[in-house]
């Protein structure tokens, strides 16, 4: 693809103002246009080294209004980036419906460096389209005496000695090898809906020429498609049949503990967690914890034996509730990326991402397509966690119908649990039936083998509070002994 780019393409200055004149105008309108239709815009910008990413970046953003766009510069991460999975960064910089956000590298430089796949990004990129937004890639490209010349004079000049690194230098060399790499990597994630842009950077007023024309005709065809998520369904059987008397048809509730039995082991295990909490963090080990279960069917009180046990510095626990406006206008899944724990940290889940497979799927707050695309999302980004050394466990809490009935009556009773019980927890009960069909096939479609679901029998709050905290202690148990 690369090699045969003439990267010599030239404009005049007279062409190039008589073209800009009214491009630049039209990019303006479009962007307000994008801002009213609420749909977001990532624009990356990729290339061989000293192409001029950051002089196109200013020449583009010149014609937008400021408070419509953000840049970033995602080069080489940071400290609080190396400590959290590799698309941490990404996810949360992607932008709310109707603003545009800015690249200077995209995730494909993970896959140049070789700290992700090429299906992990591909992947991730379709994910960000399927929800509506839309994505152009630039490469920028010129030749390797170009890039020579460049950093030459780069070198030369006090101003911007600081740029030019050993690396780069080697890259220049290496030249033909690196742009293979390169190319490659271009061949592999050219997706219909966002293939790369190969601009031609020697000349550079034809390269800007290019660059803006090309977002002018994307965000034209976005606004013209009336850009919003896809309907894909994914292709899933019908859930009707295949989940019906599913998991937790066959958990045994009869499951039990003795107040005394339940008192001597939580004290044993409280105190190896309170240990494994310190070597946790020493070696740097993240850890999320994910609770979903039917209404009173124990989340918090296994949550608080966690956390008696540990540092209060070092974890965070991080209750779920119903999507405010700026959680609303991004994915789904950003507001869980924004909350995953650095690494020697843990994050303990109250809900989860898991609601919109429940929840939205079962009230209608979610259309077909978006749940059913959402096993696949969430699977996607498990993986990324535990890819990145991390460990995380899912519980769900489980009770039957009758406990569960019980425990509501109990809450209203008592004046310091009635603010536990509300009109929402009833209305959920009478669609027991649907949530149970959800909550099978949410635990067939997204346990996987390294984040399983654990289905605790929660009738007892005792055995259930000790299986949790008996699960948590052995997984870290393990993982550090792994790491050792």
């Amino acid at each position: 693809m690369l090699e045969q780019v003439d990267v010599d393409k030239k404009m005049s200055k007279d062409e190039y103002e008589k073209k800009m004149e009214s491009l630049s105008t039209r990019l303006g309108e479009l962007q307000r246009k994008c801002r009213e239709q609420k749909i977001p815009v990532m624009v990356t910008f990729d290339g061989v080294d000293a192409a001029g990413k950051g002089t196109m970046i200013n020449r583009v953003i010149q014609f937008l209004d400021p408070r419509g766009y953000r840049v970033f510069t995602t080069g080489k991460a940071g400290e609080e980036e190396r400590m959290r999975p590799y698309f941490w960064r990404f996810f949360t910089k992607t932008p709310e419906k109707g603003r545009m956000h800015i690249f200077d590298q995209s995730w494909y430089r993970g896959v140049y460096e070789g700290e992700i796949g090429e299906k992990d990004a591909t992947e991730f990129e379709k994910m960000l389209i399927q929800d509506g937004t839309l994505i152009v890639k630039f490469f920028l490209l010129i030749s390797a005496k170009e890039q020579k010349k460049r950093l030459e004079k780069m070198e030369k000049d006090e101003d911007t000695r600081w740029r030019v690194c050993k690396q780069e230098k080697e890259n220049n060399k290496n030249y033909a090898e690196c742009l293979k790499r390169q190319d490659s990597i271009l061949v592999h994630s050219d997706i219909a809906e966002s293939p790369w842009v190969i601009v031609e950077s020697t000349d550079k007023l034809y390269a800007a020429c290019k660059i803006v024309s090309t977002l002018v005709t994307r965000m034209e065809e976005a606004l013209q498609a009336g850009r919003s998520p896809q309907k894909e369904a994914a292709g899933l059987p019908e859930t009707e049949e295949c989940f019906r008397n599913g998991v937790l048809h066959g958990i045994d509730l009869s499951k039990s503990m003795t107040k005394e039995e339940y008192q001597a082991e939580k004290k044993k295990l409280q105190k190896k967690l309170r240990s494994l909490h310190n070597q946790m963090y020493l070696k740097r080990l993240p850890v999320v914890l994910a609770f979903e279960g039917w209404d009173a069917g124990g989340k918090g009180g296994a949550i608080k034996r966690l956390t008696q046990a540990m540092d209060p510095r070092g974890y965070e626990v991080v209750p779920t509730a119903s999507p405010n406006d700026i959680e609303k206008a991004h994915h789904y899944l950003w507001r869980f990326w924004e909350k995953f724990p650095k690494a020697g940290h843990m994050a303990i889940f109250d809900r989860t991402w898991y609601g919109r497979v429940l929840v939205e799927r079962v009230e209608g707050f979610a259309t077909e397509s978006e749940w059913k695309r959402a096993y696949r999302e969430i699977n996607d980004m498990e993986e990324q966690i535990t890819n990145a050394g991390g460990i995380l466990l899912k519980f769900w809490m489980h009770i039957d119908k009758d406990e569960q009935e019980r425990r509501f009556h109990e809450r209203e009773q008592i004046p310091e649990k009635q603010w536990k019980i509300t009109d929402e927890d009833w209305r959920n009960r009478a669609r027991w039936d649907d949530y149970e069909k959800a909550v099978d096939e949410m635990i067939l479609r997204t346990s996987t083998e390294s984040a399983p679901w654990i289905v605790v029998e929660g009738n007892s709050k005792y055995y259930a509070r000790i299986k949790v905290l008996k699960t948590v202690v052995d997984a870290i148990e393990q993982k550090l002994k792994e790491m050792s």
